[in-house]
């Protein structure tokens, strides 16, 4: 048995299964709120920067929301739709203040957040995000804010990609490559 496992064909066998599970899709994306622009209140020249940017995204359950800011200056709550109506910062639902923080989707549903800091809601640093069937925009101006047409943010690296569809006829899910994979092996070593 021990000299079967150090056969060349067991290992690339191993190896090449090794590979095929690399390859599978990876089904949650981690999205960094404002691409390039961060959590901050939004410029003059982009003034929409949260309503575009959720704008292009879709998200899921197991997506994630990465906030990044200068924790002496900011921080993040996630509030009421009520409360993101009014840009009132008392009771939130989750306050987060490390300068690197982090939601995860756990269930479909509308998510706000605001600005923890007071004033910086009102001058339009809020996001609204709702996952599942729903769509992703920010109220405070509105789908219909934005022509369909929106560019995306222009940067000195080009365009952001957009992240890979996760069809689902399209990927093969890790454990049947895994059982594939195992069951070639022992074909090979003859256990089967």
């Amino acid at each position: 048995m021990a000299n079967l496992r150090s056969s060349p064909r067991y290992q690339f066998l191993l190896a090449l299964q090794f590979l095929l599970l690399v390859q599978s899709r990876v089904w949650c994306y981690q999205y960094k709120v404002g691409d390039l622009d961060a959590w901050g209140i939004p410029t003059s020249a982009n003034p929409q920067v949260y309503t575009k940017w959720s704008k292009y995204h879709e998200f899921k359950i197991g997506d994630s929301l990465l906030f990044l800011y200068p924790p002496s200056q900011d921080s993040v709550i996630q509030v009421t739709e009520q409360s993101y109506k009014d840009c009132n910062l008392k009771d939130p639902i989750l306050y987060m203040n490390n300068g690197n923080s982090l939601f995860n989707f756990t269930a479909e549903g509308v998510f706000y957040f605001t600005s923890g800091e007071p004033g910086n809601c009102e001058k339009g640093q809020k996001l609204y995000i709702a996952t599942g069937n729903g769509t992703a925009y920010s109220p405070a101006y509105g789908p219909s804010g934005l022509p369909d047409s929106a560019p995306s943010y222009t940067n000195v690296f080009g365009s952001i990609p957009a992240p890979p569809s996760s069809s689902p006829s399209q990927s093969v899910p890790l454990l049947i490559m895994a059982v594939i994979g195992f069951v070639v092996c022992a074909l090979f070593n003859g256990n089967l």
